[in-house]
């Protein structure tokens, strides 16, 4: 029975999400149509004919595999470490106080801020990307983590500690599992960041990428071609979302499913 309702309730969801799309969709025909200028806003299927072109050339599947790279290496950066400071600071309280003031002050900062910089420390190509993308993961993904970290709950920890956990066994046993579905929640918050700031950093300082695909075809007023760039983005921003809920359910917190 409950895998009947399962079911029942993905096919409810899937229908939903198919209306939805081609509501969208109908809209943007309608839209197309009232306005009557393609260089303004071409209809879906000139913009889907533009991304057969460019699969058919091999530009976007090298343009995809650059924005990848610097989505995923930016954003594994800032994991590393942003959830274990983050915890840390959640566990040794003169940590936190010696080191909040500095987050305060930088997380105001948008990454857009940081592209002269990057450029200056960094130069043209891969590194800025890094730099940026994993900047704007950073920030997400720690928040979330010290909150997760800060609301272990006081008896959970003096009981670990009436048996005998040291601090190693505290961190590992308490405050990480503890801390786990927040911990998802901006790592998932990141990698959307992630995304949004390697289209910037590319518009800017990136010769390949998704970013520097889309700014090259508006200057030369290729708006399809643009759209493919953004429509592109947005699917795999969305299958990597899906991903990491998928991971989150089965494998970093597999007992919310229970």
């Amino acid at each position: 029975m409950a895998t009947a309702n399962s079911g029942a309730s993905s096919v409810l969801r899937w229908s939903w999400a198919i209306a939805g799309i081609a509501l969208f969709l109908a809209l943007w025909t309608l839209a197309s149509i009232r306005i009557g200028n393609a260089v303004l806003l071409p209809e879906p299927q000139t913009v889907l004919f533009g991304f057969f072109d460019l699969v058919r050339e091999g530009s976007l599947l090298s343009d995809v595999v650059a924005s990848l790279r610097r989505v995923i290496g930016g954003f594994l950066i800032a994991s590393a470490i942003a959830v274990p400071l983050a915890l840390a600071m959640a566990f040794f309280r003169p940590l936190n106080l010696l080191l909040s003031p500095i987050v305060s002050f930088l997380r105001p900062i948008p990454p857009i801020a940081w592209i002269p910089i990057a450029i200056l420390w960094f130069g043209i190509g891969d590194p800025p990307s890094y730099f940026i993308t994993a900047l704007a993961a950073f920030f997400p993904i720690f928040i979330n983590s010290f909150a997760g970290g800060s609301a272990v709950r006081p008896e959970h920890v003096h009981a670990a500690r009436s048996l005998g956990a040291g601090p190693r066994a505290l961190f590992a046993r308490i405050y990480l599992p503890s801390a786990m579905p927040m911990i998802s929640t901006g790592l998932r918050i990141g990698l959307g960041q992630s995304w949004m700031a390697v289209v910037t950093a590319e518009l800017i300082a990136a010769q390949s990428g998704l970013g520097y695909m889309i700014q090259a075809n508006r200057l030369s007023l290729e708006t399809r071609l643009v759209l493919v760039g953004m429509c592109t983005i947005g699917l795999l921003g969305a299958l990597m979302s899906v991903a990491l809920e998928a991971l989150e359910r089965h494998v970093l917190v597999p007992w919310k499913q229970a």
